[in-house]
This record gives structure tokens, sequence and C-alpha cells, in this order.
């Protein structure tokens, strides 16, 4: 591995959002400012395929990253601010299993994404 995949390495490791490719460039090309956006791209892509990295579509027309969960999660999408919170529910996970067993399925994946507004927001 090259050191400037490396530095991409560490900052998806380090991050405690879910950034995209351009904010990965930011940060990585903080670090090392020959890293150049399309090594982002190229490495993003390289990761995402070896399963290190899982890519996030959150309906705001950009890809965002995160590494490759030990443990299964789910995400709930902050539609004002953006916030991207990761939970379990065991609750849904069983809820989800019932209903694929009730359809005649065993559930061996899924994605759950919940996109709200706080309480107190009136619109």
């Amino acid at each position: 591995m090259t050191e400037q995949r490396r530095v991409i390495a560490r900052v998806v490791a380090d991050a405690d959002d879910h950034p995209d490719v351009e904010e990965l460039y930011r940060r990585a090309s903080a670090v090392d400012p020959r890293i150049s956006i399309s090594t982002v791209y190229r490495t993003v892509k390289l990761f995402e395929d070896a399963g290190i990295i899982a890519r996030l579509d959150f309906r705001d027309g950009r890809s965002r990253y995160e590494p490759q969960p030990d443990e299964h999660h789910d995400h709930l999408i902050d539609l004002r601010s953006g916030k991207i919170i990761e939970f379990r529910d065991e609750e849904i996970e069983a809820l989800q299993a019932a209903i694929a067993e009730r359809l005649g399925y065993r559930l061996v994946d899924h994605r759950l994404e919940l996109y709200a507004v706080p309480i107190d927001d009136k619109d």
C-alpha cells in the first residue's frame, strides 16, 4: 500500500462522521499536500471494492463513506442539519426478520435509513 493510500485509510478510520470524497480529500491533503483528488477517488473505489469501507447514499447527491462496520447499524439523517446518527435497535431488527419470514424469506442483509426533522421543528 502506498503512503498516500495509508493517509487516506487513516483519514477514513479517524472520521467520526460520514465524509464524502471531497471532504476526505480536504482532510487527506491537509496531512499530505501531494495527494490529489483523483488519488482519493481511486483509493475510495479500491477500498470499497475490497470491502474496507462502505458507501452510503443519503439522498443528498453525494456518496458518503464509513469504515466497513464490525456490527450492523442503521442511520437516522437529520434533514435540517445533515447530521447522521448511527443506531441499533433490537426491536427493529427482530421486526425486519419477522417480516421477511412472514413473506417466505430469511433475511440476510438490509439497510435502514430514517430521514427526520427535530420534533420542535414547525415545518
